[in-house]
């Protein structure tokens, strides 16, 4: 990482990130007790399988019923909701995604084929992979596209179908790539990123937690340096100064800080700084910084993918270990567009 990255190499090391932080903490997606997590799967640092029993999965009271075949998203993993101790990713195999991220890359391989972004291009192919039996080996479906289906599955326009109150940071993981690959043209990619976002998750929280962070990774691909733009696009977005509460919390360990500080849910007003604690703290770290972000827990999947394209984008694809590149069983089309005109 002595070498100064060009775009291009950030771009793909951006990419790389997203899927690598969410592969990373697939298999211990949605621990909360990090005692267990740390009992079940040891320190994570390679790519490793789920198993079950999961001790905090709550699949078993989590719903959803399909009002016709145009709605069906489950498929043949219904069996096994409304089941205790289910793990949400128990068919993923080792470096897999999970269905977040599996959208992520249909999308960008959707992009490199069309060489133009269409949002309902993309809901047309969103509702045909969802639809279709076989498609991904998930057994979890989250709750943004239950709601989605739900109303698809009632005729709806699905340019109108998405929540108008997401609050969930892996939807961040649909609207960053997106932003990377058209970030040669910072105003279109943040539009356009934005817009996108708005299909599945729409909300304040939402909108204004996807424009900080497209900002700050808009900015690192243009090269400036990554505690500058954080702290910049923090406080000009919230108002508030984060870089000396952030950096006031590095000598406390940090499942301390992302369990205690800032708690280790979805929810944006948390899992925001939480990621950007872990990005700063470990800016020259790469690695260590998406080991120590699995191991805290919780939803470590949507924050890892999210601070995966953060640190990429800082540091370039070759950040990333040999390992965890060539262990992804489904990496990432590279793709850089110009917008249209």
């Amino acid at each position: 990482m002595n070498k100064t990255p060009g775009f291009e190499d950030r771009v793909k090391g951006a990419l790389y990130g997203l899927f690598i932080g969410d592969a990373l903490a697939m298999p211990v997606h949605w621990y909360y007790d990090t005692r267990k997590l740390a009992r079940d799967y040891g320190q994570v640092k390679n790519y490793m399988a789920p198993r079950n029993p999961h001790p905090d999965s709550i699949l078993w009271r989590s719903s959803y019923s399909p009002q016709n075949k145009s709605a069906d998203i489950l498929h043949d993993q219904s069996q096994y909701w409304g089941q205790r101790g289910i793990h949400y990713h128990q068919f993923l195999k080792a470096g897999e995604n999970t269905l977040n991220l599996k959208l992520a890359g249909e999308l960008l391989k959707l992009l490199q084929f069309q060489g133009a972004y269409d949002p309902e291009e993309w809901l047309t192919r969103l509702a045909a992979y969802m639809t279709t039996p076989g498609n991904h080996n998930d057994t979890y479906v989250e709750e943004y596209l239950r709601y989605f289906f739900t109303q698809y599955g009632q005729g709806c326009d699905p340019m109108a179908c998405g929540r108008k109150d997401e609050n969930h940071i892996g939807g961040l993981s649909l609207m960053l790539p997106i932003a990377i690959v058209f970030a040669r043209d910072m105003a279109y990619a943040e539009q356009i990123a934005l817009g996108h976002l708005g299909l599945t998750h729409g909300g304040p929280a939402m909108e204004n937690g996807g424009k900080m962070m497209a900002h700050i990774i808009l900015d690192l691909l243009q090269g400036r340096e990554l505690g500058r733009a954080v702290f910049d696009h923090y406080q000009n977005e919230t108002g508030r100064e984060i870089k000396p509460a952030l950096q006031s919390l590095f000598d406390f360990p940090d499942q301390i800080v992302v369990g205690r500080h800032f708690s280790s849910a979805c929810y944006m007003d948390q899992s925001i700084p939480a990621t950007l604690y872990l990005a700063l703290k470990y800016c020259q770290d790469p690695e260590q910084a998406l080991i120590a972000n699995t191991m805290c827990g919780g939803d470590n999947a949507g924050r890892g993918s999210v601070l995966g394209a953060i640190l990429g984008a800082a540091n370039g694809f070759t950040c990333w270990p040999n390992r965890w590149i060539t262990g992804l069983r489904h990496p990432p089309a590279i793709v850089s567009l110009n917008p249209p005109g």
